[in-house]
C-alpha cells in the first residue's frame, strides 16, 4: 500500500505543479522521479541509474523519430504539401468525417508501426486536415491516439499480444479471428469519446494560419500524390519489415531480407521520409537544410516533445525498477474473477510502470499459471485471456508512458487537459473493450 500511495502521490504533484503553479513538465517529471525512487527505499545509486537509463533509452528509442518526423512535417508545411494533401483527402471523405477517418488511420497503421512512430508520422496531415475541417485538434487528435491504441493492444502481429499469446500457448489464429471484431467495435468507442468528450475542448491545429496564407502556399504547393509520399513510404518500409520479421520468414532469410529489416526500422524509415521530403519545395534552396531554414525550425519544434518525452520515460523507468509491477500483479494474482482477473492486473501494471508492452508480458507470465483455475484452459480461452489482457494495456495512459508525452505536447494539450481527455479515455477504453471480451467468453465458453 505504501508504494501505491507513494506513486499517487507523485502523479498528483506531476498534475498540481504543471497545471496549477506552471511548473515545466520536464522538471515535475524528474524530480517526482527522484521523489519516488527515494521514498521506496530504492538505492539512491540506483534511482540516478534508473532516470538517466529511461531518459536516454527513450530518446534513444523515439528521439531521432519525433526530430524526423518534425523535419518531414515543416516540410510539408512550408511547401505546402500538406495543404494539397488535405485539400484532396476533404474531397474524397468530407469535413464531417474527418474525425472518423483519423481513427480508422490510426487503427490501420498501429497493426504494424507502433503507436508512437504512427502519431509523428501522422500528425502533420492530421493538423491540416483539422484546421480545413474547422474541427478542434483536440477532437482528431484523440481520435488518433485512441484508434493507434487500439489495434497495438490487441490485434497481432504487434508484439505486445504476439508475446502473450506464446506466453499462454494461445493459437494466433484464434486470437486476430477474435480480436479484430473486438477491436473494431473498440474503435467505436473510440470515435464516440472523440467527438463527445474530446471534442467539448478547443484547440487550433495552427492558430498563425490564415485563409490568404492557405492559399498563398497552395500556389507553389507539390501535387497530393507528391505530398503523400514522405508519409507513404515510411509506413510502407516498416510494414515490409514486419513482414519480414515474421516467423515463417514470408519473403526468404537472404540477403534481400536483411535489407528490408534495415530500411523498415522506423529511424531508418523516416530518414528515407526525409529526403523525399526534400523534393516538396518547389524551388529547392540549400539554405532549406540549415539551422535557420526548414530542418532548423523541425529541430526546434521537435527539441521540447524530445525532453518532456525523455522525462516521462525517466519517471516510467524508475517506477519499472521499483518492482512495482511485480507487487501489484502477484497481489492480485489470489483473486479468482476469470477475465476480470488478467484485465485487471494489466490495468494496474499499465498505470503503474507506463509501457502497454511491458504490461502485457508480466500479465501474461503472472496469469499463465493460473489459466485452469480462472476456467481459461482451453485454446478459446486463452485466446480470451490474451484480448483481456491486451485490454488492460491500453488502460490510463499518464505521466509515465512517453506516449502521452508525444500526443499531448504535439497536440498543444496542457497536462490537466491530457489526463482529462487521453488518460480518462484509455482507461473507458480498456474497460469498454474488456465488457465485449468478457460478453464474448460467455458466449462461446
Amino acid at each position: 500500500m505504501v508504494i501505491i500511495a507513494l506513486l499517487f502521490l507523485s502523479i498528483l504533484f506531476i498534475v498540481i505543479s504543471t497545471a496549477r503553479f506552471h511548473l515545466h513538465a520536464f522538471l515535475a517529471l524528474i524530480v517526482a522521479a527522484l521523489f519516488f525512487g527515494i521514498s521506496s527505499g530504492m538505492p539512491l545509486n540506483a534511482v540516478v541509474s534508473s532516470v538517466e537509463e529511461g531518459f536516454g533509452g527513450t530518446i534513444g528509442r523515439i528521439g531521432i523519430i519525433i526530430i524526423a518526423g518534425s523535419i518531414i512535417g515543416a516540410f510539408l508545411d512550408r511547401s505546402g504539401g500538406a495543404y494539397t494533401l488535405a485539400e484532396r483527402i476533404l474531397k474524397i471523405i468530407g469535413r464531417k468525417n474527418v474525425t472518423p477517418a483519423m481513427a480508422l488511420i490510426g487503427y490501420i497503421v498501429s497493426i504494424p508501426v507502433f503507436a508512437d512512430s504512427g502519431f509523428v508520422i501522422l500528425a502533420p496531415l492530421n493538423k491540416t486536415l483539422t484546421k480545413r475541417a474547422g474541427l478542434s485538434l483536440a477532437t482528431t487528435a484523440i481520435a488518433l491516439c485512441l484508434g493507434l491504441m487500439v489495434s497495438h493492444t490487441l490485434v497481432p502481429p504487434t508484439p505486445g499480444p504476439i508475446a502473450a499469446a506464446g506466453i499462454l500457448e494461445a493459437d494466433l489464429g484464434s486470437v486476430i479471428l477474435i480480436g479484430v471484431p473486438v477491436s473494431i467495435l473498440t474503435l467505436f468507442f473510440a470515435w464516440f469519446w472523440a467527438v463527445k468528450v474530446a471534442g467539448r475542448v478547443q484547440i487550433d491545429p495552427n492558430p498563425d494560419l490564415t485563409e490568404e496564407e492557405f492559399t498563398s502556399r497552395l500556389k507553389t504547393a507539390p501535387s497530393s500524390l507528391h505530398a503523400f509520399l514522405p508519409i507513404l513510404f515510411p509506413i510502407l518500409l516498416i510494414v515490409l519489415k514486419t513482414v519480414a520479421d515474421y516467423p515463417t520468414h514470408p519473403i526468404g532469410q537472404g540477403e534481400f531480407c536483411r535489407i528490408v529489416s534495415f530500411v523498415g526500422t522506423p529511424l531508418v524509415a523516416l530518414l528515407i521520409g526525409i529526403c523525399i521530403a526534400t523534393t516538396l519545395p518547389k524551388h529547392f534552396d540549400r539554405s532549406m537544410l540549415s539551422s535557420s531554414g526548414w530542418v532548423g525550425e523541425g529541430l526546434l519544434a521537435a527539441a521540447v516533445i524530445i525532453m518532456i518525452t525523455g522525462a516521462g520515460g525517466a519517471f516510467g523507468k524508475v517506477l519499472q525498477n521499483s518492482g512495482i509491477a511485480d507487487i501489484i500483479g502477484k497481489g492480485m494474482a489470489s483473486m479468482s474473477i476469470g477475465l476480470w482477473l488478467p484485465f485487471m492486473a494489466a490495468a494496474a501494471i499499465r498505470a503503474a510502470q507506463g509501457s502497454s508492452t511491458v504490461a502485457i508480458i508480466t500479465t501474461a507470465s503472472i496469469v499463465a499459471p493460473l489459466l485452469a483455475p480462472m476456467g481459461l484452459d482451453s485454446p478459446l480461452g486463452r485466446a480470451l485471456c490474451v484480448l483481456a489482457i491486451g485490454a488492460g494495456s491500453m488502460v490510463a495512459s499518464h505521466a509515465n508512458d512517453s506516449f502521452f508525452w508525444v500526443v499531448t505536447q504535439m497536440s498543444g494539450m496542457d497536462v490537466k487537459t491530457g489526463y482529462k481527455l487521453m488518460t480518462t479515455g484509455t482507461l473507458c477504453m480498456g474497460i469498454f473493450a474488456c465488457i465485449i471480451i468478457w460478453i464474448t467468453g460467455l458466449i462461446i465458453l
